[in-house]
């Protein structure tokens, strides 16, 4: 199993830690003790190590370029129009997808272009599947001009997520598919684009970064 370059300080740690676990256990007279000792040295293991996967991921072989892929595995949360006034300047569809401590927490660009916007921005630590939490929480902005269309998305960090690493800076060359950070321990993706774009997702479906078309922009 491939692990997240953004995961090894932390995998490290944990190592160390059920490390000493496993050895103070063989100092531990009572055997009830000693094995519950074990057993959380294992669980904290084995979920660091589930937690910072990073599964190979291919973009579609029949990708075009007028279309956006989710930059997050999760669950669609919410459809909605809206007017953008940070990059799009105009009305525009959003989709956003919760992430729950289960999936994968790394993030891949959406589109093919050149970062044109990189904001980091202190907040709270809401809920991320509040509505609010896209405007308060601490969060990354990241515009992407693709030549054709803008595309806006968001890393938010939510009630247990408060690690976001982004690798991101204005003026990359980026390309869809493209590894670019992570959000640790359950978040939110935002991912806001033209108005005059069909939506290939619904509310509730599941999605996988760096593979599943959110939307397709009509006359790019």
């Amino acid at each position: 199993m491939r692990l997240t370059i953004y995961g090894r300080s932390v995998v490290l740690k944990i190592l160390l830690l059920s490390l000493a676990i496993d050895i103070g256990a063989l100092f531990v007279p009572d055997p009830i003790i000693k094995i519950v000792m074990l057993v959380i040295s294992i669980i904290l293991i084995s979920f660091t190590l589930f937690f910072f996967r990073d599964p190979i991921r291919q973009i579609p072989d029949d990708y075009k370029e007028n279309q956006i892929i989710s930059p997050a595995d999760g669950k669609v949360m919410m459809i909605e129009e809206l007017d953008e006034t940070v990059y799009l300047n105009s009305r525009a569809r959003m989709v956003g997808i919760f992430l729950s401590p289960l999936n994968v927490h790394v993030n891949r660009v959406p589109v093919n272009g050149t970062v044109g916007l990189f904001q980091y921005i202190k907040g709270d630590y809401i809920v991320a599947f509040d509505h609010k939490s896209s405007e308060r929480n601490e969060r990354t902005v990241i515009g992407i001009d693709t030549g054709k269309f803008k595309v806006l998305f968001k890393q938010i960090a939510g009630f247990v997520a408060r690690r976001i690493v982004c690798d991101l800076r204005v003026n990359d060359e980026v390309e869809a598919g493209d590894i670019f950070g992570m959000i640790k321990f359950g978040s939110r993706v935002d991912v806001i684009f033209p108005e005059n774009s069909i939506v290939k997702v619904s509310v509730n479906q599941r999605v996988t970064g760096g593979e599943t078309i959110l939307a397709e922009v009509q006359g790019a």
